[in-house]
């Protein structure tokens, strides 16, 4: 997704293994706000990367089922991943990492898709989320002996929350704060609000320059707050031998989900939200519009076949839409 605004302040690079862009509606807070968000960015990364031998998350994964001291932040990250799981009865669940590693997302993606040989071993399911210890007072975190964390679902959307914050309380401006498709936006928006393109057909860690509506562009949303994420089966996605890949897994099985959804995306007050919501529905198929229509969350489900569902008083674009509520009940669209 892209922003489609006219931006006073806009800076583009990459980050946690995606692109990242920043906005600020005053052009003299940019480099600030560009501060902000690389001290964001670099926390999270050492708290939460699962390709990083010295970060908080593999120490915890190496510990052999000891509990082991945690930074605020850190478990401030493992219980918005708890907090997913249990709101979508586990079907993002942190304790993934071996289920990715077993179907070859064992190290950064760019290198992940460089390898092509075949895969010998057996999917691992999923541990499961309620194996974890969390103290948040004592700030301990415990995980089973041989069960690795994954907070890719929700670390990268938490980040865009907190880097929007923290830039419009210390900068004092409008912020738009995208993370590979985790969007989060704070502060006074521009006139009219955030008008954000939605890129519902894009390959391998895909991201396309802004577009404007009515130009041809893809559809587009207007939010003034809150947070916007959109989770798909094609950005992150490779082949192993003759097997095809991606990162959404169904912890049950371990295996990647087999979605009628190309593409989802959700509006929430958080983008930590929208991004649990987002997730959830790749692994839920034909079960996710009733779930979000239940949830009172806007959202937009597009199908392979490019058809589209929206839920939540989420805007009808020029594609074949249906709304969720005129769906037949257990029916596909």
């Amino acid at each position: 997704m892209t922003h489609s605004a006219e931006p006073a302040g806009e800076l583009t690079f990459r980050a946690l293994g995606t692109v990242v862009s920043l906005i600020v509606l005053d052009e003299a807070a940019r480099g600030a706000a560009s501060a902000i968000l690389g001290e964001e960015l670099s926390a999270v990364d050492a708290a939460c990367s699962r390709f990083r031998a010295d970060s908080e998350l593999s120490r915890l994964n190496r510990a052999g089922g000891r509990a082991v001291p945690v930074s605020r932040r850190f478990a401030d990250a493992l219980a918005a991943a708890l907090t997913a799981a249990e709101l979508t009865d586990g079907d993002v669940d942190p304790t993934c990492g071996r289920s990715l590693a077993a179907i070859g997302y064992d190290r950064d993606f760019a290198a992940v898709r460089k390898n092509t040989t075949a895969l010998r071993g057996a999917a691992m399911p999923a541990a499961g989320w309620r194996s974890v210890e969390l103290d948040p007072v004592r700030r301990t975190a415990r995980v089973p002996d041989g069960v690795m964390l994954d907070l890719g679902a929700t670390a990268k959307a938490l980040a865009a929350d907190r880097a929007a914050s923290r830039i419009t309380a210390e900068v004092g401006c409008g912020v738009l704060v995208n993370l590979g498709g985790d969007i989060s936006v704070a502060g006074p928006p521009p006139d009219g609000g955030w008008c954000i393109g939605i890129l519902d057909d894009i390959g391998p860690d895909g991201c396309a320059r802004p577009h404007r509506r009515g130009a041809g562009g893809p559809p587009a949303i207007t939010i003034a707050d809150g947070g916007l994420a959109t989770s798909s089966p094609a950005v992150r996605a490779w082949r192993r031998g003759t097997q095809a890949f991606h990162h959404i897994v169904v912890p049950g099985t371990g295996l990647p989900a087999t979605s009628c959804w190309r593409t989802v995306s959700v509006a929430a007050a958080r983008c930590v939200d929208a991004n649990t919501a987002s997730t959830a529905s790749i692994v839920r198929g034909e079960r996710a519009p009733g779930w979000l229509a239940g949830l009172r969350l806007p959202a937009r489900l597009v199908r392979h076949d490019g058809t589209v569902v929206v839920t939540g008083g989420w805007p009808a674009d020029e594609m074949p839409t249906r709304s969720a509520d005129e769906m037949p009940a257990g029916r596909p669209a």
